[in-house]
């Protein structure tokens, strides 16, 4: 059950929301392989003067369509990541024209435990959702401080 949230100016049409979020729930769906009906994007619009950005960002011009992206889902490894972010990329310029340089990416990571929805079936073997039949070894994590 990932969440998305996806803050931008304001300005955007409901069509251009519409097509980012087809984008990136198509990336969510061919990459780590959720459901098809899991999807849960919410959008921010706000105002320029609560929208600051540095014009250049880490070398490259940034424009005002630049999106911050938080995913929201449970642990992945990283070249899976790796994978679902260059998807994303992708298919953001495919479905909404937004160039590479104006997306600015964010994981959170929680257990899989955290994630609850009335209807949803969780697999006791693999700690997913019953309807996904190609989930991914999960990579160890160090339960020690500072790891």
């Amino acid at each position: 059950m990932p969440l998305i949230t996806v803050s931008l100016r304001q300005g955007t049409t409901p069509q251009y929301r519409r097509l980012v979020s087809e984008a990136l729930h198509k990336s969510m769906v061919d990459v780590l392989k959720i459901p098809q009906d899991d999807q849960f994007h919410v959008f921010h619009e706000v105002t320029d003067d609560n929208f600051v950005m540095q014009p250049v960002v880490f070398g490259l011009r940034r424009t005002s369509r630049t999106l911050f992206i938080q995913l929201s889902f449970n642990r992945r490894g990283v070249e899976q990541k790796a994978r679902l972010f260059r998807a994303i990329v992708a298919n953001l310029r495919l479905y909404a024209d937004v160039p590479e340089e104006d997306v600015m990416l964010v994981a959170f990571e929680t257990a899989r435990e955290n994630w609850w929805a009335a209807g949803r079936v969780v697999d006791p073997a693999t700690g997913y959702d019953e309807r996904m039949t190609d989930v991914p070894a999960l990579p160890e994590v160090s339960e020690e401080p500072g790891r």
